[in-house]
């Protein structure tokens, strides 16, 4: 347990002073998800120095704050040590199992299947900052946005299911061919897949059927639409981007890795679904 802010800290402890801090009952969660420790296994290694939940406290600060990693509180472990193991886990996928088995835990509670069956995809372009190089950015000229473009597909409930992170000038309809195979990797089940008029085109979605069994429906807008309209289904992956860009880290693009960029995406997710869980919780034990 962490000591709250401003009492005195034993070995191996900080305070929890800062928002976006693991609570107790979040960390109970996110603890047995975590690779586990090198010095644990058959391999061996070195003990590590930090606390795990230290390392994880200091990700979830640069996510929620979008500081630089040099600017990382003196309380946390030294940045060096905390970009490490976020590149490590970047690298071996952990951020998305951690997101996946907190998306089959809500899912459940919710009365659903573990795994989803139906899928909403759409876009997003930001702009990069100067860190991101000239070969991974582009222009998409419909939003005016110098940068790059998140691609994501989401249940019906907006729980992130896929990432995919491009450079902002390619076109939804060809990035749909390498979303679509990724949401079908990583998700046998999703066999109907909602997306917006960007991804309009009779041969993707016949290339959808044929290859990947997907039906991809077209939600249109409304003919003689004006003004802002929530349309059916389109509304849920919208809600999301909004979720994700809360996370200060996600309103621009600072990553020299479209890989990286997609964990940061995900890490946000990660908050967003512990918090979720833990507030279900702490409202079962007053009830």
């Amino acid at each position: 347990m962490y000591p709250a802010a401003g009492k005195a800290t034993s070995a191996g402890c900080r305070p929890r002073r800062y928002p976006s801090d693991t609570s107790d009952a979040e960390w109970a969660l996110l603890e047995s998800l975590l690779p586990t420790p090198a010095c644990e296994t058959a391999a061996g290694g070195r003990p590590e120095k930090h606390p795990r939940r230290a390392i994880v406290d200091a990700l979830r600060y640069v996510t929620d704050n979008g500081i630089k990693w040099r600017a990382l509180p003196p309380d946390f472990p030294p940045w060096q040590t905390v970009h490490g193991f976020f590149t490590r886990w970047s690298k071996a996928g952990v951020f998305e199992r951690i997101r996946d088995r907190l998306r089959e835990r809500i899912r459940v509670k919710a009365g659903r299947n573990p795994a989803p069956s139906a899928a909403v995809i759409d876009s997003q372009s930001v702009k990069a900052a100067e860190t991101v190089a000239r070969a991974g950015r582009g222009y998409d000229g419909g939003k005016k946005i110098d940068g790059r473009k998140r691609h994501i597909a989401t249940d019906t409930q907006g729980l992130l299911l896929v990432v995919l992170v491009t450079a902002a000038n390619l076109q939804d309809r060809t990035a749909a061919r390498l979303l679509l195979p990724a949401l079908h990797a990583a998700h046998r089940g999703v066999r109907w897949v909602w997306a917006d008029g960007g991804y309009t085109s009779a041969d993707l979605v016949g290339w959808a059927r044929k290859t990947l069994r997907m039906t991809l429906d077209i939600v249109k807008k409304i003919v003689g639409q004006k003004t802002f309209v929530i349309l059916p289904r389109r509304w849920v992956v919208e809600r999301t981007f909004s979720w994700i860009t809360q996370a200060r880290r996600n309103v621009r693009d600072y990553e020299r890795l479209p890989e990286h960029s997609a964990a940061f995406i995900n890490l946000s997710m990660i908050t967003i679904m512990t918090r979720r869980l833990t507030r279900q919780k702490q409202r079962a034990r007053t009830t």
